[in-house]
């Protein structure tokens, strides 16, 4: 049995990190392992099959680690790599790759889009929602589908917001340049209708954005960010599957890495986590 088995968190980038600020605030008896694949961000613009095969391979390192579990704390890869791994690839994993037991059918991957869906209805009054993503989880559909088991009387609305990973990791998410950009999806998802009431930040860098959002909304307007949905959802999971829980280690240690400079990773980072962190960087 390997000792420490953290649960493994995994973004393209940096936005998982406030995905990761959530659950660590929830759950903060675990130990955890970060990795955010820096070096070939952002996921936003790349096929499903490139997608794919970056997250399978960082959800594989992770699972080398120790990871019994992991999360993808990112909408894009959520959206076009975690369908295939569940079905295709972790039935598949060689056992004892990583030690006794650690064999594909006993490990778990897990995304963000089904947690925000299953509760998402729960927010609206009009029935009317709004997607704010990148252009890689619009143009999956993911969320549109994904609602449609849960909330069929919902009316969804999607808006690509390709500027906004830029704004925030230039670090202008809090500036004036920020506010052309910003208003201006903001107007092209409102004008699809005007009685969306409820939005819903599917990129985990939009949370940063958030003030600026309010500021060109309605007031009454419910602004829905990941981080405290997912951690909410995780711990449930874990207290429905107890042989997943009794396998994640309880050490309260967290691990960052990145694939790309560990100097500007910890910078960001302190940014996005709200505290400062101390990264290794990985070669893949």
């Amino acid at each position: 049995m390997v000792e420490n088995q953290p649960i493994g968190v995994f973004d393209s980038g940096y936005g998982g990190l406030t995905v990761l600020r959530e659950i660590v605030q929830k759950l903060p008896q675990y130990d955890y392992v970060y990795l955010g694949d820096n070096a070939r961000t952002p996921y936003g613009t790349r096929s499903f099959e490139t997608v794919y095969h970056y997250t399978l391979e960082c959800v594989r390192h992770l699972f080398d680690r120790g990871c019994r579990l992991v999360i993808l704390a990112c909408n894009t890869a959520s959206a076009k790599a975690l369908r295939n791994i569940q079905q295709l690839d972790l039935p598949t994993l060689a056992p004892g790759l990583d030690g006794p037991g650690l064999d594909g059918p006993n490990r778990r991957v897990l995304g963000v889009i089904r947690p925000t869906t299953e509760v998402i209805g729960n927010y609206t009054k009009t029935g009317q929602v709004g997607i704010l993503a990148t252009r890689g989880t619009v143009s999956s559909e993911s969320y549109v589908v994904e609602i449609e088991k849960f909330f069929p009387e919902l009316r969804v609305f999607q808006e690509a917001c390709p500027m906004w990973v830029p704004l925030v990791e230039n670090g202008e998410y809090d500036r004036p340049g920020a506010d052309y950009f910003v208003r201006q999806h903001l107007d092209r998802l409102l004008a699809q209708s005007p009685d969306i009431d409820t939005l819903l930040l599917a990129c985990t860098h939009y949370p940063l954005l958030v003030n600026k959002i309010r500021q060109y909304v309605p007031a009454e307007t419910t602004i829905l960010s990941q981080g405290g949905i997912v951690a909410d959802s995780l711990a449930d999971y874990l207290l429905r599957h107890p042989e997943i829980e009794r396998q994640c280690s309880q050490h309260g240690q967290r691990t960052f890495l990145t694939t790309d400079s560990t100097a500007d990773f910890d910078r960001q980072a302190t940014v996005f986590y709200g505290e400062a962190v101390r990264s290794d960087m990985l070669v893949l």
